[in-house]
């Protein structure tokens, strides 16, 4: 009798093992569709977009604003350039990520500023859309955080795009080589994206073979960031553990991007 009962506690095993294989594969299935199909965090690791997102926020793209390709992918997983379904085309002034063009394994996040034909170019500084500028309002000083901690004083302004979006921008120095660009129109299946650290943003404004954006093929978007969902000074990272908490930017919690 005990070895019919060993033998009968075999398949027994077997099948808890397997409901709980099954169990694993379906939770990660569940978490890569959801990831894939309605939204992803993401960190931020650069000045490059302050002082609307700080380095060490984390954001939430929503990914069906633009429609799914092979970049709607999770972010680990990386396949070539696909066309998109359900595509759709992001309005001026979205906060957007994306793939870089020139390491699809490489997550970036810029502003969109202008779509496919439209004209654009910069003038010191101000942005001209299909002959329109943007507006540049003063709105006192900030301070730009660099990537090692140390910050520097920058000019705000309030930027109106054509179309009515507004939004904050750093200008770090009254001159910048970036601050002038001639009359380009964007091509078809493209967007032209910058930085709101406009002084230190490789950009549309930078070509892809000098480490820039370039045009962004709109097949590289991934989604919209809507919300920011935590934050944490990466400043402290190199201090001693308990004095970590303080680094935590509460009041950006669940806030909204503009």
């Amino acid at each position: 009798m005990a070895e019919t009962s060993q033998v009968a506690s075999k398949p027994s095993r077997l099948r808890t093992l397997a409901k709980a294989v099954i169990d694993v594969v379906s939770i990660v299935l569940v978490v890569t569709v959801a990831k894939t199909a309605v939204a992803e965090p993401f960190y931020v690791p650069s000045g490059s977009m302050e002082p609307t997102l700080l380095i060490g926020d984390e954001l939430l793209a929503t990914k069906f604003a633009y429609g799914y390709s092979t970049a709607s992918l999770p972010s680990f997983m990386t396949l070539p350039e696909s066309e998109r379904l359900f595509g759709a085309l992001p309005k001026r002034g979205d906060v957007a990520v994306f793939r870089w063009p020139g390491d699809r394994g490489q997550v970036w996040v810029k502003r969109v500023i202008a779509l496919p034909g439209d004209h654009v170019r910069l003038e010191h500084g101000t942005v001209f859309i299909n002959g329109e500028a943007a507006t540049l309002t003063p709105d006192g000083t900030g301070q730009a955080e660099n990537e090692d901690g140390s910050q520097a004083p920058a000019a705000r302004y309030i930027e109106t795009l054509p179309g009515g979006r507004k939004h904050t921008v750093f200008k770090l120095m009254a001159f910048n080589r970036l601050d002038n660009m001639p009359d380009t129109v964007v091509p078809a299946g493209h967007v032209f994206v910058m930085g709101d650290n406009r002084d230190n943003s490789a950009d549309s404004r930078v070509p892809l073979r000098a480490g820039g954006v370039g045009m962004l093929p709109t097949a590289n978007l991934i989604g919209r960031v809507d919300a920011i969902v935590g934050s944490w000074d990466l400043g402290l990272k190199n201090q001693p553990v308990w004095t970590w908490p303080k680094g935590l930017r509460l009041s950006r919690f669940f806030s909204g991007v503009e």
